[in-house]
């Protein structure tokens, strides 16, 4: 079936870069891109369906590499000072007692929930991340068949696996912060994370790729390292590993394995264009680390390592990545994620643009193109997938599409920049996964929203009333969260 999106802008590349064509038209056939131009030349060729989308900004479809699969956490913690946060994570007894809050069928709609929000939020391709605190340890290869039918269903593109990890942070007896381990969870974890492998192969849906996705690197032993990046090579799998994240986490590594976070990587032989970081913040460069350059970054321009930056999330936990345009200029592929609630990466960007000004102390320091770039063809780099982000012949027709004629929007300037600086990723109007529309105008087939926001709000609550069971001084649930102003 061919298909003429046509639109008052489209984001188009040229083979080097991306251009911007006003009063512009993509001609799709079945799932690829066959042409991309000027409306009235492509108007007159013979199509079978043709979608207008009128006063809008037609652009390749957004790539997440953190794309939050839950029902949320970054609401619950990203505010607390350290005398309540200390209750968010595992007390070290209830490692010993410890339990899932949800059973299948409720997980089931957590990730129905979550994907249906990346659907509305423009996101075409997406690798998940959950959190593990409300879970018995971390995710099941049953979870992923799970979350693989939610999303081929849906009609998403998804870099699926399971998470897995040896150990996890916890408070201990003492109310210091360790983490306990469980060494042989770790084993059966890579075992079902190799066997979702075997099982995306099986599906052969060009809309399923599996991929490995360990948890934090404190969080696993140096030996299922090891096997991770041996059974990464043998099987040709991308690895996403939370690293270089955190002052703590960089503490306890040098502390418990002698080295860096960033020489634990290369010891073990994860470093290589396979591997996909995030945040890749805690680095030489960063000035609570050494504030120089000693070739952190070289290390990981030289392996091909990709980072996924979150810039939305990074502001809101207080992290900042130093900088944004020096690791470009040190050849680091940079790409984009959420990370947390809300799956808005016109928010992220917007974010991300302000902190490196600041950082710049020049407002034409923001790298607007760069983190354009970033979201586009750095993730699909990231994703050894030159067909993805971007609109060019041969390549796979995914588009997402805003709305640019809401009055809230204010006039246009250019379309990019009025779209970051005025509007959100909740002005979608289209996202479409390999020609198939899967949203438009805030609709999905086949979902209903007001029953599905009803069972995340309820999910959600049952989530946040697990928490005392957890804290290490079992603290009610309005002590660890409590309202802004106090309620009567």
């Amino acid at each position: 079936m061919r298909t003429l999106v046509t639109a008052s802008w489209v984001i188009a590349h040229d083979g080097s870069t991306h251009v911007e064509l006003p009063d512009g038209a993509v001609l799709i056939d079945g799932d690829t891109v066959l042409d991309v131009g000027d409306r009235l030349a492509l108007a007159r060729t013979p199509v079978d369906r043709h979608v207008e989308l009128g006063e809008a900004v037609l652009t390749p479809g957004l790539i997440d590499l953190d794309a939050l699969t839950d029902i949320d956490h970054l609401i619950l913690d990203s505010w607390a000072p350290p005398e309540l946060a200390d209750g968010y994570v595992w007390s070290e007894a209830y490692f010993d007692r410890r339990r899932a809050v949800f059973d299948a069928a409720q997980r089931r709609t957590v990730r129905t929930y979550a994907l249906t929000q990346l659907a509305l939020h423009g996101i075409t391709s997406y690798m998940p991340i959950a959190s593990e605190v409300h879970s018995d340890w971390a995710e099941t290869h049953e979870d992923l068949v799970a979350m693989a039918e939610i999303s081929r269903s849906l009609g998403l593109r998804g870099f699926l696996g399971p998470s897995f990890r040896s150990g996890v942070n916890v408070i201990g007896a003492d109310g210091e912060p360790t983490v306990r381990y469980d060494e042989e969870a770790g084993r059966r974890g890579l075992a079902e994370a190799l066997r979702f492998l075997d099982h995306t192969e099986k599906l052969a849906d060009p809309l399923v790729t599996g991929v490995l996705l360990p948890c934090r690197i404190e969080t696993l032993t140096p030996e299922l390292l090891r096997e991770i990046a041996r059974a990464a090579e043998r099987r040709g799998a991308l690895v996403r590993l939370h690293a270089l994240q955190g002052n703590a986490e960089r503490a306890y590594v040098q502390r418990t394995h002698g080295m860096t976070p960033l020489r634990l990587l290369a010891e073990t032989g994860l470093l290589s264009d396979r591997l996909i970081v995030p945040h890749g913040v805690v680095l030489d460069v960063h000035p609570d680390v050494l504030g120089t350059d000693t070739g952190d970054t070289a290390v990981l321009a030289e392996a091909g390592v990709s980072v996924v930056h979150c810039p939305l999330t990074n502001a809101r936990y207080a992290h900042h990545l130093h900088t944004f345009g020096a690791y470009r200029e040190r050849g680091v592929n940079l790409c984009l994620g959420t990370d947390s609630f809300p799956p808005d990466l016109i928010r992220g960007i917007d974010t991300g643009v302000q902190v490196a000004k600041l950082q710049a102390g020049d407002l034409g320091q923001g790298h607007l193109a760069g983190y354009f770039e970033a979201l586009w063809t750095g993730g699909a780099r990231a994703l050894h997938r030159p067909d993805l982000g971007r609109i060019a012949p041969g390549a796979a027709a995914d588009l997402t599409a805003f709305a640019l004629d809401d009055f809230r929007m204010g006039v246009t300037e250019d379309p990019l920049r009025t779209l970051v600086l005025n509007g959100t990723a909740r002005d979608a109007v289209l996202t479409m996964v390999a020609g198939r529309v899967i949203m438009r105008d805030g609709r999905i087939p086949g979902v209903d929203l007001g029953a599905l926001r009803r069972a995340g709000q309820e999910l959600f609550e049952l989530m946040r009333a697990a928490y005392p069971e957890r804290d290490h001084r079992r603290r009610p649930v309005d002590e660890l969260f409590p309202p802004v102003f106090p309620r009567g």
